[in-house]
This record gives C-alpha cells, sequence and structure tokens, in this order.
C-alpha cells in the first residue's frame, strides 16, 4: 500500500484539485506528469514539487485536443518508462440558465469535462494494456447527484463521464482500475474564471464562503484510491463538506 515511485499523470494540474493534488502525492513519493493549458501554472508546480525534494515533469495540455493526451502520456513513458496511473481532472463550469441560451458554454463544458477526460482514457488504455497495469481516476463532482438550477449541462457532463466511468470498469478486467471521485463545494478560483453571470457567481461565491472545503481533501482521497493494493479497486468517492445539503 504505497505511492512511492508510482508514475502519475494529471490533466488540469496548474490550480485547483489538480495543483494540491500533485503537490500531495510527490510528498508521498510519487513522480508527477503534469498537464495544463497554462504552461506558466505547470511549471510554478513542477518547481515547487522539485524544491521540496520531488519529481515533476510537465507539459502544456489542452485536453480538447487528443493529441494533447497522447504526447502527456508518451512523456510519462519516455521519461519513466511507464505510466501507473491518469487523473483525468481538468473541468471547466460556465454555469447558466438553458434559457439564457449559452450554447457556446454548453459546448466548451462537453469538450473539456467529458471528451477531455475520454481523451485522457484513450491515451492512457494502450499503455495500460502493454503493461497489463494501470490506474484510471476520473474527476466528476456532487453537481450529477442533487441537480439544481444553472448546472443542468455542466451536471449532465459530469453523469455523462460517471457512466462512461463505471463501463469502463466493468470492461477493465483484474489488472485496470477505475475510480470516480466526486467533490463538493471545493475551494477553488474554479467558477470564477468561468462563470460570466455576476449573480450566478455571487451565488456560487457566496456558497463558497459559507462551507467549502480545502482542495487537500480531494487530493487525500486520490492517493487513499492509488495507494490500495492492486487487487483492491475504490470504484466511487464523494467527498464534500459535512455542512453541505
Amino acid at each position: 500500500m504505497t505511492i512511492e515511485n508510482k508514475i502519475v499523470a494529471i490533466t488540469g494540474a496548474g490550480r485547483g484539485i489538480g495543483r494540491a493534488t500533485a503537490i500531495h502525492l510527490a510528498k508521498r513519493g510519487g513522480r508527477l506528469v503534469l498537464g495544463a493549458r497554462s504552461e506558466a501554472e505547470i511549471a510554478a508546480v513542477a518547481g515547487e514539487i522539485e524544491a521540496a525534494g520531488g519529481e515533476a515533469i510537465f507539459r502544456a495540455t489542452d485536453v480538447t485536443r487528443r493529441a494533447d493526451l497522447d504526447t502527456l502520456v508518451n512523456l510519462a513513458c519516455e521519461r519513466f518508462g511507464r505510466l501507473d496511473v491518469i487523473v483525468n481532472n481538468a473541468g471547466i463550469g460556465p454555469l447558466s440558465r438553458f434559457d439564457a441560451l449559452k450554447v457556446d458554454g454548453w459546448e466548451a463544458m462537453i469538450d473539456v469535462n467529458l471528451k477531455g477526460a475520454l481523451y485522457g482514457i484513450a491515451a492512457a488504455l494502450p499503455a495500460f494494456s502493454r503493461q497489463d497495469s494501470g490506474h484510471v481516476i476520473n474527476v466528476v463532482s456532487t453537481a450529477g447527484i442533487k441537480i439544481v438550477p444553472t448546472m443542468g449541462v455542466y451536471a449532465a457532463t459530469k453523469n455523462a463521464l460517471r457512466t462512461a466511468t463505471e463501463a469502463l470498469r466493468q470492461e477493465s478486467g483484474p489488472n485496470l482500475r477505475v475510480t470516480e471521485i466526486s467533490p463538493g463545494f471545493i475551494d477553488t478560483t474554479f467558477a470564477d474564471a468561468t462563470i460570466a453571470d455576476p449573480d450566478i457567481k455571487a451565488a456560487i461565491q457566496k456558497r463558497k464562503e459559507e462551507l467549502a472545503i480545502s482542495p487537500d481533501a480531494i487530493a487525500r482521497a486520490i492517493a487513499f484510491a492509488i495507494e490500495q493494493p492492486n487487487d483492491v479497486e475504490i470504484g466511487s468517492i464523494v467527498v464534500r463538506p459535512t455542512a453541505q445539503d
């Protein structure tokens, strides 16, 4: 039961849950392969890890481009000889009511939250097949468990990924582990960066100030799933603030 020397690729690793996960796993001895659209952000995370004595490499990665995920996985295999875990974490949430007709935002969420994770799976599976081992971790959301207004399309993308994750788990056989992690309200800049509607943004900010928990909580959950013995699969973990409905 260890994370030491496991090769872990993480998308959306420049901030929030991805950054917290990278730093936490590196402290536990993991060797990180970081991807995000902002090369400056992941370079900073890699620098922080290395300054603390850990090991991390990075590559600018836009999960809406399948080739970028192939490149990230190939980087892991070329540098370390294998890939043990892929954490499909990249996500966006330009929340809106349906009647606001923010169709561009809907399409962007489908491209990043759903297709981006599928591209990560498609990139990792050949490497896992060659190794006869591997672990896919998909970050979904409690928004798909309790459906509320303004989060319809966001929740739909997360629930589509939840469904795909369960199907992959059933297809995976004895040597591929599959896990979905459902975060609740987490203290990140996720909503601030993508929500245009000022009323929705203010409501989300208020809720975050009232009850959000640190992204370190999700990092610990991901670590828990990874560190299990090879014959133990943690299929699903929900991590939310105790005060969240």
